[in-house]
């Protein structure tokens, strides 16, 4: 979107939304249990879960089309918790772009201020500023169906974000995109968001793409927030096991921790844990992320070292996945950059790897 000229959205600045206590019920099922969220004032957050985590629910709470069994939603303080959708000035985008395909492009887009009675010289104006704004000038003219899936879902965008909403709400937006168009469409819709400044709510199940975009992220689990936090947070800090498998690819290992700055895997392996890890004897579990473990060469020291036979072998063009089994028994996965080993491991041969106290995370192990 580059050489888009500055655009303002009409209306006033974008507000946050505040969501407390909301529960929803379906028969016997609560696919949500009292939600608290706070989406503070031009941010983007990302609602992060598997199928049947409850993320599809709230969106649906959040715009209107479900009523909550208790709890309230406002935005910028304002209580809209059973207010009709078309009433809450939120915009929104979804996967199957959702555009009408007997009207053109700027029809499309156009469509919002129409409904909102916006006089028609003004309405075609702000229409061709935000053409420009998504990089489609010369598309106003054109059909659904003549365009692209990128471009469709460009149209989408201008179109919830042409009058001016409270809240900016994506429903897993790039899932029917290639993974090219897909990162391409992710930057995007960053720039545009930080640009305008909008408050937006993404929903997705892809881990990736929301340590990408996001400021924060709620991860989902059973109807309920597991943890939120900043990418950086909930990649390096998870806070229980599901958060730990969920994001990322991670080796968590069961250990017993001694009440001191070590604990002992179930091989017997004993652990360095960081120092400032809860140390007191219990069952813990010990997160490794893959690329934090390293290639030790002869001399090299570390804080844990273990020996074992490669098993496994992704090439993944910037960096290798090699699956090892310690001598003990224990399987791990590690990752490493080309250059990180003195040559390209081969399958059964024997490696030695280590990390510091400080390159694990301590979980809870419930």
């Amino acid at each position: 979107m580059t050489g888009s000229p500055t655009y303002t959205v009409a209306g006033s600045v974008a507000q946050g939304m505040h969501i407390k206590g909301v529960t929803r019920r379906f028969g016997q099922v609560d696919a949500l249990t009292g939600i608290d969220l706070a989406v503070r004032e031009g941010e983007l957050l990302t609602i992060l879960g598997p199928s049947g985590s409850g993320k599809t629910t709230l969106l649906k709470v959040i715009a209107g089309f479900e009523q909550p069994d208790e709890g309230t939603v406002c935005l910028n303080e304002l209580d809209i918790t059973y207010m009709p959708p078309a009433k809450r000035d939120i915009g929104m985008v979804f996967q199957n772009y959702a555009l009408f395909p007997h009207m053109t492009v700027a029809e499309n887009i156009a469509f919002p201020l129409q409904m909102r009675k916006v006089p028609k010289a003004e309405c075609a104006s702000k229409v061709q500023e935000v053409l420009k704004l998504v990089d489609l000038p010369e598309f106003g003219d054109r059909l659904p169906k003549q365009l692209s899936g990128g471009q469709q879902q460009r149209v989408a965008l201008a179109r919830a974000v042409i009058f001016g909403p409270r809240l900016l709400l994506l429903d897993e937006p790039f899932g029917a995109l290639d993974r090219k168009l897909r990162e391409q469409m992710q930057l995007e819709v960053r720039r545009l968001q930080r640009r305008l400044g909008l408050t937006a709510l993404f929903v997705t199940h892809d881990q990736e793409e929301a340590l990408v975009l996001s400021d924060r992220i709620a991860v989902m689990n059973k109807g309920r927030i597991a943890q939120l936090g900043t990418p950086q947070e909930i990649y390096q800090s998870p806070v229980d096991r599901f958060v730990a498998g969920f994001i990322g690819e991670s080796n968590l290992l069961h250990a017993r921790a001694d009440g001191g700055n070590e604990a002992t895997m179930d091989d017997g392996t004993r652990v360095a844990l960081p120092l400032d890890a809860d140390t007191e004897n219990r069952d813990i579990g010990i997160l490794l992320r893959p690329e934090r473990a390293r290639y030790l060469k002869e001399g090299d020291q570390a804080d844990t070292i273990l020996d074992g036979t490669v098993i496994e072998i992704v090439y993944m063009g910037e960096t290798t996945k090699y699956r090892l089994r310690t001598d003990t028994g224990v399987e791990l996965i590690v990752r490493w950059p080309l250059g990180a080993v003195r040559h390209a491991l081969a399958m059964h041969e024997r490696v030695a790897i280590g990390w510091d106290r400080n390159d694990i995370h301590v979980i809870q192990w419930t």
